[in-house]
C-alpha cells in the first residue's frame, strides 16, 4: 500500500522534531557550540529544582599565597568561604602592587566577569576602592584594615593586640640577654599596634627586657627580612619575632641559634628547632558572615573589629619541648583574664619611648586612638621611619 507523500512527510517531521527535542544523549538539553557553560548551584524547592548562578567574590592579594604570610592567611579563608557557603564561587589575582592603576584595573576586570563582592585585602588598595566602589554602586567591596567607608564599603581588622600580647609574654620570659628583636614591616598603625602590644607583654614578663626595633619599610621581602633578622641577632638578641610576610625572620633564628616567634600563620615548620609560637589571623569568618548578608540582601556598610575573643586572632601551639610547663600555664590564664576583661592591654601608666605619658593609671585607650596610633611604647629602642 503506498503512503501518500504528505503524510510521509508530517511522520518524517514528528521524527525529526522528538530527535531534536530528546537529543543524543537523552539529557533533555543541548548546549549551543562554542558558548561556555556558567556555573549552577541546584537549590532544591518544595515542587521542582531552582538553578541559581553561583555567587561570584574577587580576591585582590598584595603577594602570593606561597608566602605563607599575610596573602596566605587571606587565601585560606577564601577557600573556608567556598566551603562553608556552596553557593559561591571565588576568583583571587595576586602580586598585585599598591597605588597607581593596578587595583583598580583588576577590580574592574573582576566586575567585568560578574564579580558581587569584591575583597582587597591590603591597606594601601583603599582609594583604588573608594574610586572604583563609586562606579560600581551594586558591587559590594571588603577593604582590609582601611579607614575610608561609603555605602558599598565594609572596612574591616582583626583586634591582634590580646594575641600579641601573649606572645610578647613568652618573648620576655625566654629571653637571656634581656634584648628581644622586632622585624617590622609598614608602619601604619596596625603594625604599630601589634609592635606596642607585643612589647607590653615583653615588659609584663620581664621589666628588664627591651625590644629592639628594624624596619624593612616592605611588606614581602625575604633577603630584606632575612638580613634584618640577623643584624638584631648581632646586637644580642636572642629572641626574635617579626611583623613581616615571609618566614625569613624564622629561619634566620633557626641558622643563628636564638629563639623566634612568627606572624601571621603557624611558622613553626620553617623554624622547629627556634620557634616559640606565632600569631594566628583567622579571617574565615568576616568572609563567611559578609557574604552571606550580601546573600541574603542584608548587607550594609560595617566597620569591623573582631578580635581573640570571637576567635579572629590568635595563637599557635606553644612550642612544649622549648617553653617551660610554667610559662605555658601562666600564658593560658593571661589569656583568660584578656577574655574576662579583667585586664587590657593598653592599660595605663603607658608612656611612649620619648618619655610622654600617652594613658594616665587606669586609663583604657579607646578604640579610636589604638586604631590610629603613631607612637612606641616606652620598652621599643627604635623609631618609626621619617619621624626625625
Amino acid at each position: 500500500m503506498k503512503i501518500p507523500l504528505c503524510k510521509f512527510s508530517v511522520a518524517l517531521l514528528l521524527v525529526v522534531l522528538i530527535f531534536n527535542l530528546t537529543g543524543c544523549s537523552g539529557t533533555g538539553a543541548e548546549v549551543d557550540a562554542g558558548v561556555e557553560d556558567e556555573p549552577v548551584v541546584s537549590i532544591e524547592g518544595d515542587s521542582e529544582d531552582i538553578v541559581e548562578e553561583k555567587l561570584q567574590v574577587g580576591f585582590v592579594y598584595l603577594s602570593s599565597p606561597g608566602d605563607v604570610g599575610w596573602t596566605y592567611t587571606h587565601d585560606e579563608a577564601r577557600k573556608y568561604l567556598e566551603e562553608q557557603l556552596p553557593y559561591v564561587e571565588t576568583i583571587f589575582v595576586e602580586n598585585v602592587p599598591e597605588g597607581g592603576g593596578d587595583p583598580e584595573r583588576v577590580m574592574e576586570q573582576m566586575i567585568q566577569k560578574g564579580v558581587k563582592v569584591i575583597i582587597a585585602s591590603s591597606f594601601g588598595y583603599m582609594d583604588s576602592v573608594i574610586n572604583v566602589a563609586a562606579k560600581y554602586p551594586d558591587v559590594y567591596f571588603l577593604h582590609a584594615t582601611g579607614f575610608k567607608q561609603a555605602d558599598n564599603v565594609s572596612i574591616y581588622d582583626i583586634r591582634e593586640h590580646d594575641a600579641t600580647y601573649l606572645t610578647g609574654y613568652i618573648a620576655g620570659k625566654m629571653t637571656e640577654t634581656n634584648k628581644v628583636g622586632y622585624v617590622a614591616a609598614q608602619p601604619i598603625p596596625a603594625v604599630i599596634r601589634a609592635v606596642d602590644s607585643f612589647a607590653l607583654g615583653v615588659k609584663a614578663a620581664n621589666p628588664e627586657a627591651s625590644v629592639q626595633l628594624v624596619w624593612t619599610s616592605t611588606w614581602y621581602d625575604p633577603a630584606k627580612e632575612h638580613d634584618a633578622a640577623m643584624s638584631l641577632v648581632d646586637t644580642g638578641a636572642d629572641v626574635l619575632a617579626q611583623y613581616q610576610n615571609t618566614p625569613a625572620v624564622q629561619q634566620a633564628a633557626q641558622e643563628r641559634g636564638v629563639y623566634s616567634i612568627g606572624f601571621h600563620s603557624d611558622m613553626s615548620a620553617f623554624a622547629p628547632d627556634s620557634n616559640l609560637t606565632s600569631f594566628m589571623w583567622n579571617w574565615g569568618d568576616i568572609y563567611v558572615q559578609e557574604v552571606e548578608k550580601y546573600h541574603n540582601g542584608t548587607w550594609k556598610s560595617e566597620d569591623l573589629w573582631p578580635g581573640m575573643l570571637e576567635g579572629a586572632a590568635g595563637i599557635a601551639p606553644i612550642n612544649e619541648d622549648l617553653v617551660p610547663a610554667d610559662v605555658i600555664a601562666e600564658v593560658e590564664e593571661i589569656r583568660k583574664s584578656l577574655a574576662n576583661k579583667e585586664i587590657a592591654v593598653f592599660s595605663g601608666p603607658l608612656e611612649d619611648n620619648e618619655g610622654n605619658l600617652m594613658a594616665v593609671e587606669g586609663e583604657i585607650l579607646s578604640d579610636e586612638a589604638l586604631r590610629s596610633i603613631s607612637w612606641l611604647v616606652d620598652n621599643v629602642n627604635g623609631a618609626l621611619p621619617n619621624s626625625n
